[in-house]
């Protein structure tokens, strides 16, 4: 029988970890400086998608995850609105 309810580990892992990380910790990630990070997320160019949230930015961890393992399917790695570009 399959059910759409989470079992009790998948609900316990899904509440350890994070939705979203800091710029800065995304950048740590990438190898990216503070500076730089704050630069390519102001311009829209950093190289996975960044929300804006009052005056912080935060960085989805499935982006994150598809960026840095490309085995992983789906995600999404790109900012909106670049999804054409190269």
């Amino acid at each position: 029988m399959t059910g759409t309810t989470p079992t009790q580990r998948e609900a316990t892992e899904a509440t350890e970890r994070p939705e979203v990380v800091s710029l800065l910790a995304a950048g740590r990630l990438l190898g990216i400086g503070r500076t730089k990070a704050y630069r390519l997320a102001k311009a829209g160019e950093f190289p996975c998608r960044v929300l804006k949230i009052g005056g912080r930015y935060a960085v989805p961890v499935r982006g994150l995850r598809a960026l840095l393992d490309p085995t992983t399917t789906g995600g999404d790695s790109r900012p909106s609105g670049q999804e054409g570009r190269p």
